[in-house]
């Protein structure tokens, strides 16, 4: 007869530690699972915080750039529109009907003088509200306007070319895109020493492209981005809160061949109005 041994102790001993060690092994998968779990967690809330907090500076910059604009509305009216308004009733008093014909005509012909400057006053702080040559012509004219403007002042060379506009955007998209070019251009013709600024416009992958080249001094994306984290830089930030209205995106960049900047602006497709057409 045969009888089964046990196992040496050597292999039982063995077995209890391989045993353990895969114990072990998968114990501190499972902690490290666990402790990743919790890493990614408390990134993504983290992440979600700064999101969080970009979305309030934007509304901030966005809120104050409304109320900047009503406070200069409301100065323009106030200090210009009102002074001449009082002269205007200073000449139109009850004690006209008892002057002279005389007296009477040339105190009418001063309150018409101050009336009709008043109307053109007016007039200008409509037409910085909302430009006559965009809500007529759309935003090519008005660009072009701008940049004839900006050229003809013969310290900087200008232009801009529209590839693609054979539909206009939305009026309210059209006025944002226009801010976002002036406020642009302006940085440029302040900050940059520029010799040329050239805008050009094209539609591609759905998207309304504008994209600004110039030859100064520029910033790149990761300027862009540490500025609108800080609490200067408002009329980048302004820039930021407009485009997000429409949904839109904005790039700057340096050339690969280092000899100029740019500024790409990007509007969905999806924002075109399809009932308005461009007459090119």
């Amino acid at each position: 007869m045969y009888f089964l041994q046990a196992n040496p102790p050597g292999i039982s001993l063995v077995l209890f530690l391989g045993t353990l060690g895969m114990l072990a092994l998968t114990i501190g998968l499972i902690l490290f699972i666990i402790f990743h779990q919790r890493k990614v967690i408390r990134y993504q809330l983290r992440l979600q915080s700064m999101e969080q907090e970009q979305q309030k500076i934007l509304l901030n910059a966005s809120i104050r750039l409304q109320e900047e604009e009503r406070q200069r509305l409301a100065a323009d009216l106030h200090d210009d529109a009102g002074p001449l308004l009082a002269t205007a009733r200073l000449y139109l008093n009850e004690n006209l009907v008892n002057q002279d014909k005389a007296t009477q005509l040339q105190s009418i012909f001063q309150a018409r003088q101050i009336l009709d400057d008043t109307i053109q006053l007016i007039r200008n702080i409509s037409h910085s509200l909302m430009p006559p040559t965009l809500k007529n012509f759309g935003l090519e004219s008005a660009t072009n306007d701008l940049f004839q403007k900006i050229s003809g002042s013969g310290t900087i060379n200008a232009s801009s070319r529209f590839h693609d506009y054979r539909e206009r955007l939305k009026p309210e998209i059209e006025l944002i895109v226009f801010r976002v070019i002036q406020e642009l251009i302006n940085n440029i013709l302040k900050h940059s020493n520029s010799s040329f600024i050239h805008l050009t416009q094209n539609m591609h992958d759905g998207m309304f492209i504008l994209r600004i080249h110039h030859d100064g001094r520029g910033i790149v994306q990761a300027d862009f981005e540490k500025l609108n984290k800080s609490n200067i830089g408002l009329g980048l930030k302004n820039i930021n809160s407009r485009l997000r209205v429409a949904q839109g995106k904005i790039f700057f960049e340096k050339d690969p061949s280092q000899t100029y900047y740019k500024v790409t602006m990007e509007i969905p497709k999806d924002d075109v109005n399809e009932s308005l057409t461009h007459n090119s």
